[in-house]
């Protein structure tokens, strides 16, 4: 493929937009479609974390003997809508095969390369647009109140440091307010990755759309698409809910936790389902944490963006829901009282539900179409895509233009279900 090839790149949250910003880099002139404005699905209420620290998929041996547990505390971090749902239900029995030692050391060695190559991109990144992005190093704390469950992590310790090289120190109770003096006494302690670092998400995605743009990108908003046209061993064109057809020589179907519609007509399954997260953001960041915490007992997750502070996390698998229940904001700031000493800001908020796009085997699909030659897909990178983000989309675009690849594109491939 030439490198002035046009790419039309099929959804504008982190994983399109850092697709879009490699093709561009490579001399690509892309087009980048979204149903509705970039950056507004999952990507723009997480929690910004770039945490090589996160190399475990949630497909871990007992994991669903835990996932029932968590279900059954109420106000658990994980909660099912009771209904009758194939596709659900399909997907909790791929996610329960997984969950094998096998499975789960291979995963968390696919997800290791994309994490640690994506940290690489964003310090690069960051070097230049550091205050833009609210780019900082301050790692990431788990804190616990559980003696026993903070006791049992120092063997998931010595196995992240063996493994995959990845640095963390351990304080116990007390000793955590060293690192994060907002936190509660009495404590059961905390581990510490002081090479995880946070950003905002909003930013990022701004700063991308930018840098698009300048290397003569276009970014179309407010542009759904209805279906694919596949002729012969190529996608030819997309239509737009508009009745407009948009042609390119390759696309890529960057479309998170809504890829699967578009499986049947590429000729794979893309066994992905929306798995929806909650955040609170706060005006006023004042007397907040400086360093970002995960509240392990609930997992709950805090983040500081700089005058901003948000509250984020749970995981609920209620299909293609949006609404935004007041309980489950609740629940997130009841775990920020139970573990901080001061008091929630008192100024205004911003309550937000996204789909985190949740594969059964943790690992996202990056990869070409069976049946098309010319579409890729990238999606399904669970909660891990912001942290992902800059590897996924290079490996993606290395695919579309034929490269080598920087990373090995087999645990990834679109083929494996």
């Amino acid at each position: 493929m030439s490198a002035r090839s046009d790419v039309i790149v099929i959804g504008g949250g982190v994983i399109g937009c850092w697709t879009a910003w490699h093709l561009a880099r490579a001399g690509c002139a892309v087009t980048v479609l979204d149903r509705d404005q970039i950056g507004s699905g999952a990507s723009s209420g997480n929690c910004g974390f770039i945490c090589p620290s996160h190399v475990h998929p949630l497909c871990a041996p007992g994991a669903v003997t835990n996932g029932l547990r968590m279900m059954a505390k109420f106000g658990g971090a994980l909660s099912i809508t009771p209904r009758w749902d194939p596709v659900l239900w399909g997907w909790l029995l791929r996610f329960a095969k997984h969950c094998n030692a096998a499975d789960f050391r291979n995963a968390s060695s696919a997800r290791h390369a994309l994490l640690k190559s994506s940290r690489s991109q964003y310090q690069t990144f960051a070097a230049r647009h550091a205050s833009q992005l609210q780019w900082q190093e301050r790692g990431l704390l788990m804190v616990y109140r559980s003696v026993r469950d903070f006791e049992t992590y120092e063997q998931t310790a010595s196995q992240l440091r063996g493994e995959f090289g990845l640095r963390l120190d351990r304080y116990d109770g007390d000793a955590v307010l060293q690192l994060e003096p907002t936190l509660r006494d009495s404590l059961a302690g905390g581990w510490h990755f002081p090479d995880d670092a946070h950003l905002d998400p909003s930013a990022l995605l701004a700063q991308l759309r930018h840098e698009i743009g300048e290397s003569g990108g276009v970014i179309r908003e407010q542009t759904a698409i209805e279906s694919l046209h596949v002729d012969g061993a190529a996608l030819t064109s997309v239509q737009t809910t508009g009745g407009e057809r948009l042609s390119a020589d390759a696309f890529v179907l960057a479309t998170g936790a809504e890829a699967s519609k578009w499986g049947r007509t590429l000729g794979c399954r893309i066994p992905v389902i929306p798995g929806k997260g909650y955040s609170v953001t706060f005006a006023d960041a004042t007397g907040m944490p400086k360093t970002p915490l995960i509240f392990e007992d609930d997992h709950v997750a805090v983040t500081p963006l700089g005058d901003s502070f948000r509250i984020g996390s749970t995981m609920q698998l209620t299909g293609l829901d949006r609404s935004i229940p007041p309980s489950r904001i609740e629940l997130l700031k009841r775990s920020a009282r139970q573990h901080l000493r001061v008091e929630l800001p008192k100024a205004s908020e911003l309550a937000w539900a996204g789909w985190r796009p949740m594969m059964p085997d943790g690992l996202p699909c990056i990869g070409r179409s069976p049946r098309a030659a010319n579409a890729f897909v990238a999606a399904g990178n669970g909660m891990i895509g912001m942290a992902s983000g800059p590897a996924t989309g290079q490996l993606a675009a290395e695919l579309v233009l034929g490269n080598e690849p920087h990373l090995d594109p087999t645990p990834y491939r679109l083929g494996r279900f």
